[in-house]
């Protein structure tokens, strides 16, 4: 008789197998033909590995981070069918509310692993995994917490390894040797490009076999003894901390890659080899009789089956999503916290602050040392606070904006990473899911374009996972002109980070303003893009007394440096300075620095307007589609009949800044520029 491998639940197994094959074949051959599930991913040929990696992801800080075909291994971590069957429906009772793919799954710890939030690009899953497999690591031996022999799996077909996410992570994971497994399902086609056209050799793990610091583990996923051998020993290698591990199990996609593929591009023989490896067959090969007969095989078939329909009767009866809360969890609502992910999901509250500086010397300090003090104080307040990015360790940043903050606390807390701001990012996400503070630095706003994915998923998390998941994290960017430019290090581009959902925009002209607002967004509980500009790091202009460690300006609350009642003109950043040079001599201007871009003070500006009747708006990224027009367009609809002159604006034609300087002053807003038009709108 077969022995069965001792350190799973085999029957268990059977049932969750049985379920996910059973639960794809009602959704393809009955609820997607009715119009009850709208897009449809079959996990068929995928089961059985997945569902016996869950039974070993019992320790509390495990976590696993998936794709779309990871169904059977949420529900051996806990999900039932009833909610499975809720989220293919799109019901509010979905782990996303309704507002995800009906395959997107996410979920708090049950009895088994985190199910991190997946996202729909494909590759953006593997470097939050190592985020999370970092932050176990510093739980332990920073924070003292009891995380046992935890580690993070994650899930990726064998299109996903080309992907420029699972190689920022291969290379994280091996050069800090961290607790991840990388959990390879090779089904021969990523949609309908086979293998040969993803990798070289259409293996990854043959090819990674001299990749430094990686285990290697390759076989059948539906061979059951195989398998289970090939998985115990991978999570169990892991489970020592010696470092990463990468396992690839061959599988058979018996399904299209969605509802609406046919699978024209294999052959008959192709699909016939394919169902001749069907673990679900070889599931029963091996478990009759050594662990039940057949009928009883059959008997649980059909038990299965009865759960199924009643599950699915039961999540059609689920309610609709109310689309009146369709906005809500964009951002984090007061007295509404996420289940995990930064600190307010453990409890931990942070110290609010005062409004009102205090400086305790009236010495004048530049931005830049003005954001280096501030992260020493809320390094030294947050044990959970990280600060990390490109060279910010030993040379202590590009800008010097981290100098001697490695030295001061230690390489866990303040150190470099590889060339990767995908990896950057990602790793944040998972590190804010462990519940840590992470705050990645990107050395120009240029270099944060290879992060736009993981950007995009960071900012929406919230709202995907209708408020069980955030993922606080402050990203410092600079980025604008300085004695010189070019198209590579002197961008703003604000606008794209201003609309990208979720995501809270800073962008401080001055020290005093620098340290208000870096303070409030790394104590809050949301994402921040936190933006310098190199201009204003060690500008006179810019210059202020050190407002005091409790010092906090709101996010959305502008600030009036000049009063006037014959024009309004309303900026932020560098622009600061050139506009408040531009007004010298003009009697009427009242000037408005917005400070944060996301959320902007509307009702300071519209009230501005009301008194004035005049506005001009000055910012340095370009015209066409930038800020400015959202702001012009909000005084249009808002306060037109208070107008008595057309909203003008100042800004960049739409080109890269150029490295010549006299080009460069032909680009960025000149203060003879801003004049003319100043002049022009108080005489209109």
């Amino acid at each position: 008789m077969t022995e069965l491998h001792p350190a799973y639940d085999w029957h268990e197994v059977a049932r969750l197998a049985l379920s996910s094959r059973l639960m794809d074949e009602m959704e393809e051959n009955e609820l997607t033909p009715k119009g009850l599930v709208t897009y449809q991913f079959s996990a068929r040929g995928h089961e059985l590995s997945q569902i016996l990696v869950s039974q070993l992801l019992d320790r509390p800080f495990d976590a696993a981070t998936i794709y779309y075909r990871s169904r059977p291994f949420v529900l051996g971590c806990g999900l039932t069918l009833e909610e499975a069957f809720a989220s293919s429906f799109a019901r509010a009772t979905s782990p996303t509310g309704g507002r995800d793919v009906g395959i997107t799954f996410n979920m708090p710890r049950r009895q088994r692993a985190y199910v991190l939030p997946m996202t729909g690009d494909v590759g953006s899953q593997y470097t939050p995994a190592v985020g999370w497999a970092q932050a176990i690591r510093y739980r332990k031996e920073q924070l003292g917490d009891d995380v046992q022999d935890s580690i993070a799996v994650v899930f990726g077909g064998d299109g996903s390894v080309a992907a420029n996410g699972f190689w920022a992570a291969l290379n994280i994971a091996t050069t800090l040797k961290l607790p991840v497994l990388f959990f390879i399902e090779d089904n021969g086609y990523a949609i309908s490009v086979k293998s040969p056209m993803q990798t070289p050799g259409a293996n990854i793990a043959a090819n990674l076999k001299s990749y430094k610091n990686l285990k290697i583990w390759d076989g059948s996923g539906t061979n059951p003894p195989e398998t289970a051998e090939l998985i115990h020993k991978a999570v169990s290698y892991v489970r020592k901390w010696r470092g990463p591990a990468l396992i690839r199990l061959t599988v058979p996609r018996l399904s299209g890659h969605s509802s609406v593929d046919n699978q024209a591009y294999k052959t008959e023989e192709e699909r016939k080899q394919e169902w001749e490896r069907d673990p679900i067959r070889a599931l029963r090969e091996y478990l009759v009789p050594a662990l039940m007969s057949a009928e009883e095989w059959e008997q649980l078939q059909a038990d299965v089956l009865h759960d199924l329909q009643a599950a699915c009767e039961a999540a059609l009866k689920h309610p609709e999503p109310d689309p009146e809360t369709v906005t809500r969890f964009a951002y984090y609502e007061p007295g509404h916290p996420q289940l995990v992910g930064g600190l307010l999901a453990e409890g931990i509250e942070l110290p609010g602050g005062t409004e009102e500086p205090n400086p305790p010397d009236p010495r004048r300090m530049n931005m830049l040392e003005a954001i280096r003090r501030t992260l020493d104080v809320e390094l030294a307040l947050n044990p959970r606070c990280l600060v990390f990015g490109e060279d910010v360790g030993v040379k202590g940043g590009v800008h010097a904006a981290t100098l001697g903050l490695q030295k001061k606390y230690g390489e866990a807390r303040v150190f470099d990473t590889s060339l990767s701001e995908e990896g950057i990012i990602g790793r944040s996400i998972g590190m804010a899911y462990a519940g840590l503070l992470p705050v990645p630095e990107i050395q120009f706003r240029k270099y944060a374009d290879p992060a736009t994915e993981q950007l995009n998923n960071c900012g929406t998390l919230r709202w995907r996972t209708n408020n069980r998941f955030a993922a606080p994290i402050v990203v410092r960017i600079p980025g604008g002109y300085r004695k010189i430019g070019d198209p590579w290090h002197s961008v703003t581009s604000e606008i794209v980070f201003a609309h990208q959902p979720g995501w809270k925009l800073a962008f401080p002209s001055n020290a005093e303003d620098a340290v208000g607002l870096l303070r409030t967004a790394l104590r809050g509980n949301d994402p921040v893009i936190f933006f310098e500009h190199r201009a204003m790091y060690d500008a006179a202009w810019a210059r202020r007394p050190y407002p005091g460690d409790d010092f906090m300006i709101p996010f959305g609350k502008a600030k009036v440096l000049h009063e006037g009642d014959s024009l309004t003109v309303v900026t932020w950043g560098a622009m600061v300075e050139r506009c408040e040079q531009a007004m010298a001599g003009l009697d009427g201007v009242e000037l408005i620095d917005l400070r944060t871009i996301v959320p902007w003070d509307k009702t300071a500006v519209l009230a501005s307007v009301r008194k004035t009747s005049k506005c001009l708006i000055v910012h340095e990224d370009i015209g066409l589609g930038g800020f400015g027009a959202e702001i012009a367009a909000t005084i249009v609809s808002e306060a037109f009949l208070d107008l008595d002159a057309p909203v003008e604006r100042i800004t960049a034609p739409s080109v890269p800044v150029p490295y010549n300087t006299r080009l460069m002053a032909n680009v960025v807003p000149s203060i003879e520029k801003i004049r003319q038009k100043m002049e022009e709108l108080l005489a209109f």
